[in-house]
């Protein structure tokens, strides 16, 4: 991957410090309810991380419209706890809020939803398949306008079995999305099993390529991967084509107990299994 150094907001370390931080909110957010899908949570938390401290122009000054700054959907919305600590930690509302995921009168939903008003949250994501669509939408709106900031989707592997998703990434290619990044979380995994053994997804990098993406690889699970994927693709825009970064990822990532196995998408953890991860994951920014 050639691309000219970036400089960097925060370094390395730190990013995976703030990562090590997001991960104990998400088990003691979803161990709080009993409630909720920590194993993509904690796949994802590298990805979110470096996405909203490092990678994107956003401002915590949240309004709907998102005018002259980068916008971020989130497809599978399932794996609300690691947006929610991250909106959190980055300061769109107080993190004494995480205590109340899933409880009731809470505006932190099992799914993001946009009535309750919370800052950072633009679409109701709680069916999947939808979120591409939703983001080419906003991406097509950003041209429109003469906005050159950029649009961010985030997607699961599982969630591509859904038809809207291929009507979606048909269209993008076409009609010359290139302001537009999706990333994939192929963890391989979803709430029935590998997704190999309910309905195999084959060769998603042809595929998207196929349909006109350019495709860039990278491991969701290293920061220093992640970050320098997420600016790599950034240098690709504007040339025609929406990109795509297909993201690698172990679901459960930082637990290890819960690390590769589809049993965690959707369990939350006991008080000994709170304890167990808890002591794998330092406290690097004090807990909630």
């Amino acid at each position: 991957m050639n691309q000219q150094p970036q400089l960097m907001k925060h370094t390395i370390k730190e990013l995976e410090d703030i990562a090590s931080q997001v991960r104990r909110d998400i088990v003691r957010m979803v161990h709080g309810c009993q409630s909720g899908h920590p194993g993509g949570s904690l796949g994802c938390a590298d990805f979110f991380t470096a996405l909203y401290f490092e990678v994107m122009n956003h401002s915590t000054d949240f309004t709907m419209d998102g005018k002259g700054e980068d916008l971020f959907f989130l497809s599978n919305g399932h794996i609300s706890p690691v947006f929610y600590s991250v909106l959190a930690r980055s300061g769109y509302f107080d993190v004494s809020e995480l205590a109340t995921f899933r409880k009731l009168n809470s505006r932190l939903q099992g799914h993001p939803t946009t009535h309750e008003g919370l800052p950072g949250i633009r679409i109701a994501s709680g069916s999947l398949g939808q979120g591409m669509s939703v983001a080419i939408g906003a991406a097509l709106a950003k041209k429109l306008n003469k906005d050159h900031s950029v649009v961010y989707s985030l997607h699961g592997d599982g969630e591509l079995q859904e038809g809207q998703n291929w009507e979606a990434i048909m269209y993008a290619p076409f009609n010359k999305v290139d302001n537009l990044i999706s990333s994939v979380d192929y963890n391989g995994q979803q709430i029935d099993g590998p997704t190999e053994k309910v309905l195999s997804l084959e060769n998603l990098q042809a595929k998207f390529e196929a349909f006109g993406w350019h495709v860039i690889n990278s491991d969701g699970n290293d920061m220093d991967s992640i970050v320098k994927a997420l600016h790599y693709a950034k240098s690709l825009l504007g040339k025609g084509k929406p990109i795509l970064n297909l993201m690698s990822t172990q679901m459960g990532a930082g637990v290890d107990f819960m690390m590769g196995s589809h049993k965690w998408h959707g369990v939350a953890p006991n008080d000994e299994q709170l304890a167990l991860a808890l002591a794998q994951l330092p406290s690097t920014l004090k807990d909630y």
